[in-house]
């Protein structure tokens, strides 16, 4: 009689949270440039030339992947944005 795999779920719970997850900010036509830029340095600590950057990519093409990390931290930075009144989703990372 074949004998059937069983799967770990605790171990397959603790594979997919080890994918790492992108946080986007996406553009919106309220927000100015500036102030998406202090929002950036306030909630991920950047310098201002990493966050004028990132908030370059979002108005020239709609979004940009502002972090990289571990889904909690990701849930928690989106959060974070969305408080401010900014744009955000989160995805896995490929």
């Amino acid at each position: 009689m074949p004998v059937s795999p069983s799967i770990d779920k605790k171990s397959q719970t603790t594979l997919q949270e080890d994918v790492p997850w992108n946080v986007l900010v996406l553009d919106d036509p309220v927000n100015l440039m500036d102030y998406v830029t202090l929002i950036l340095k306030r909630v991920f600590g950047y310098a201002q030339a990493r966050a004028e950057t990132l908030m370059m990519e979002v108005h020239e093409q709609g979004r940009s992947i502002v972090w990289t990390g571990s889904r909690e931290k990701a849930e928690f930075f989106v959060q974070q944005i969305h408080a401010h009144q900014l744009r955000a989703t989160m995805e896995k990372a490929e």
